[in-house]
């Protein structure tokens, strides 16, 4: 006898099985066959909640970046840290580096997912430049920071960081190295900061 869940409870279901076998067997090699297997349910019933494999994967990463983004928020509403370390945090809960995470940033990277990987990083955008505008109007406010325009400055540093991160797994330890001293000294410019002062904030976020 099948049981039956709520959608929500199934959907979620659905998602935590599938990011398991992407890791397990990749998501090319993983079949909505595989899923419905391991769950347990009808066909009818996975297409009811997601009419293909990708759109399971669109699911995962949206899920994925509302997990990564209530973590980043969370570490910058918390005023006891030091906004430094607040800074350093909160990218840091952004980072991909193991799991579903790994699998879905090797499936965003494929030219024919071009179009998926352009959304997660709108979506990334949007939702992370108002968290560090927060950071650095604060930043404003107690002197670290001297920037006219916080929002603006956000933007640039998250759309930066992007593109710096992304490319490291392709680089030999002297790029790296050069990559990440360019990426303090540029955004200790952009935030009106004062030279050198970002360096062991930001350099721990590298060495990751």
């Amino acid at each position: 006898m099948r049981v039956v869940k709520p959608a929500d409870e199934r959907k979620n279901e659905i998602l935590d099985v599938a990011e398991q076998l992407f890791i397990e067997k990749g998501f090319d090699n993983a079949s909505t066959n595989d899923i419905i297997n391991k769950i347990g349910i009808a066909r009818g019933t996975l297409y009811y909640h997601f009419e293909s494999k990708e759109e399971i994967l669109d699911a995962i990463v949206e899920r994925m970046r509302r997990k990564k983004i209530a973590q980043a928020a969370a570490i910058i509403a918390d005023r006891e840290i030091p906004l430094l370390e607040r800074l350093t945090g909160s990218v840091l809960a952004l980072n991909v580096d193991s799991g579903v995470g790994v699998e879905v940033l090797a499936q965003m990277h494929k030219p024919q997912n071009a179009l998926l990987h352009q959304k997660m990083q709108e979506s990334v955008i949007n939702g992370v430049v108002p968290l560090f505008t927060k950071l650095i109007e604060e930043g404003n406010t107690i002197g670290i920071f001297d920037t006219k325009y916080p929002e603006d400055a956000a933007e640039m540093i998250v759309i930066y960081s992007n593109t710096a991160f992304d490319e490291l797994a392709c680089l030999s330890s002297g790029q790296k190295e050069k990559k990440s001293r360019a990426f303090i000294y540029h955004t200790e410019r952009i935030l009106g900061a004062k030279e050198g002062s970002l360096t062991a904030a930001i350099i721990k976020i590298f060495s990751r």
